[in-house]
């Protein structure tokens, strides 16, 4: 892949504010609008141009995203202000010449859709899509355009199509295990933290002693049935470090720099001092 060049425009002065960004050789422009500033934005001819929008938010403590499109953005967005409340973020891609047809922003909405869902990050609130029709010459073009979009979408924070790996996707040199007190597991360090991989073991009571965070972790896996009634892993789970990861595989709090060992025997933390 070649290397790009993303320009960010703090509109408000703030970081956490409006945010204008567009990508090197691409006609392609994103804004990235807190609700309570979108309608600031009124202004804004390009924000009212045709396009797709994601809204960014929570519902019952997840992360969830809803995926439209509009001939007109900014009035699709002032529409959602009183249709759907779990939003608090919103991203919308236009072109700077407004030349996205029904056609084509139908297909980049249904297309941007299935990538949300096969990447399973986000509760995907939108129900249903449309595909578009469209001549291979345009599927290539817009193939194109969603490759930028997801380029923006990933760099501003939103790791909505980005699949989490798996087993299969790591080098047998880079996978680590835990084999203690009769329980196997596999796991391995990645960009976005430590994946335990499907078919790991878990430990079947948690001690006492360890943090009520953990605890509170580990009885999460089980109720939504992520860690199933024989304690296996029935499903690749990222974790924000090798210690929690450690942790809800031994029962207990653990260190995961000692934890996680290779297939030499190797620590995780003589790994990472090796690399310095």
């Amino acid at each position: 892949m070649y290397k790009k060049t993303i320009k960010l425009f703090l509109i408000d002065g703030e970081i956490d504010g409006r945010i204008k960004c567009d990508i090197s050789n691409s006609n392609i422009i994103a804004y990235k609008i807190p609700k309570n500033k979108l309608k600031e934005c009124k202004e804004n001819a390009d924000v009212r141009y045709s396009g797709v929008y994601i809204l960014f938010g929570e519902k019952d403590g997840k992360i969830c995203a809803y995926i439209g499109e509009s001939e007109n953005v900014y009035k699709r967005l002032v529409q959602h202000l009183s249709d759907k409340d779990f939003w608090n973020e919103s991203l919308i891609f236009i072109r700077n010449d407004n030349s996205f047809n029904k056609g084509n922003i139908r297909f980049l909405e249904d297309s941007l859709f299935k990538l949300a869902k096969e990447a399973k990050r986000y509760i995907i609130d939108t129900k249903s899509t449309t595909e578009s029709p469209l001549t291979e010459s345009e599927i290539c073009e817009m193939e194109e355009v969603i490759d930028v979009m997801k380029i923006i979408t990933s760099a501003l924070g939103y790791k909505i199509f980005n699949k989490i790996k798996t087993e299969k996707d790591i080098t047998s040199d880079n996978l680590l295990y835990i084999n203690s007190i009769g329980l196997k597991a596999v796991g391995a360090v990645t960009n976005d933290g430590f994946i335990v991989f499907k078919g790991s073991e878990s430990n079947k009571e948690f001690k006492r002693a360890s943090s009520e965070y953990l605890k509170n972790k580990w009885n999460e896996l089980r109720s939504t049935k992520v860690v199933n009634k024989n304690n296996i892993f029935v499903t690749d789970v990222l974790f924000l470090s090798p210690s929690t990861a450690a942790a809800m595989v031994l029962g207990r709090n653990a260190n995961g720099l000692t934890e996680w060992k290779n297939k030499d025997g190797k620590t995780l933390k003589e790994i990472m001092n090796e690399n310095l």
